[in-house]
């Protein structure tokens, strides 16, 4: 897994903790502005431009039960509470991360915390296909008490088989770089304008800047229609068939009950604005009874 000796002691060095137990999952803090920036991020060193992404925060560790622990922004869930417009990159992770890799990495697993974007509809509406679940963007060391530089987390999220955001640049000097003259360059993602970029440097610091176009229009969208309506609307035989040719794809079974979940996660993930906006909007119980229906009525057609 390791392509040396010399990196895996690396990364051990770097993430390695005490054996004392960690009570809490590390918190994202927030991103400054260019404006409110601190000095020391424009006035030397070097910057790794990368990709905002238009999605929901989403934290996670390993435990060392093997479980995995999952966050957003504000809240440490559950294994049966994760919020629907999460389920989708939850389970991304779970089935791609490679645990044992990870274990081999580091002394105490729930020494290292994972930071990232779960992919889902908010402004932007990403080509759903070729845009991961899960993009990570930073990994916080609790025995160094630091997240790690960007070239660092780029190459952890490889060796543990998860996908991180995209960098444009790396290694720009931060004295030539003008936030004010910056023009955003194309997502990685769909066919468009990036939502805008974050500016990180190998001590930690990180600014946000946005395009003005996606700030002007980052607005959440309602619906009038009843859940059973909006079950109808999102699950077409189109839909049901793409879900169905991924099951096929990998080697499953296309039953009923796994037609019906992957599907119920694609549509909270790809119309996230329209459903989900403060992931309560509508009476998820009835849409799901309307979706159940409708899946049944698709197998017994397929």
């Amino acid at each position: 897994m390791w392509t040396t000796s010399t990196d895996r002691f690396q990364w051990r060095r770097t993430v390695v903790s005490t054996t004392a137990a960690i009570s809490q999952m590390k918190r994202y803090p927030p991103m400054s502005r260019p404006d409110d920036a601190p000095k020391s991020v424009f006035n030397g060193g070097h910057l790794w431009i990368q990709e905002k992404v238009d999605g929901a925060q989403l934290r996670f560790r390993l435990q060392e039960s093997g479980l995995l622990q999952f966050g957003d922004w504000n809240r440490v869930y559950d294994a049966d509470e994760i919020p629907t417009p999460l389920q989708h990159a939850v389970r991304h992770i779970r089935k791609n991360l490679d645990r044992s890799a990870l274990r081999s990495a580091v002394e105490n697993v729930e020494s290292v915390v994972f930071f990232g974007e779960a992919t889902s509809q908010h402004t932007i509406d990403y080509d759903w296909r070729r845009t991961p679940s899960f993009l990570g963007f930073d990994v916080w060391s609790d025995g160094s008490e630091r997240f790690l530089s960007p070239d660092r987390v780029e190459a952890i999220y490889d060796r543990l088989g998860l996908d991180h955001v995209n960098t444009f640049e790396k290694e720009v000097r931060a004295v030539d770089f003008d936030p004010h003259d910056y023009e955003i360059p194309q997502s990685n993602w769909y066919d468009g304008k990036a939502a805008g970029v974050v500016l990180r440097n190998k001590t930690g610091g990180r600014v946000k800047l946005l395009d003005t176009d996606f700030e002007a229009t980052n607005e959440r969208e309602t619906s009038e229609k009843s859940p059973e309506e909006l079950a109808r609307e999102y699950a077409t035989d189109r839909r049901f068939e793409r879900v169905a040719n991924a099951l096929e794809s990998n080697g499953q079974a296309v039953t009923v009950d796994t037609l019906f979940e992957r599907t119920f996660e694609a549509i909270a993930r790809e119309e996230h604005a329209h459903l989900f906006g403060e992931m309560d909007d509508i009476d998820v119980q009835a849409f799901r009874s309307e979706l159940a229906s409708l899946t049944q009525q698709f197998v017994s057609r397929r």
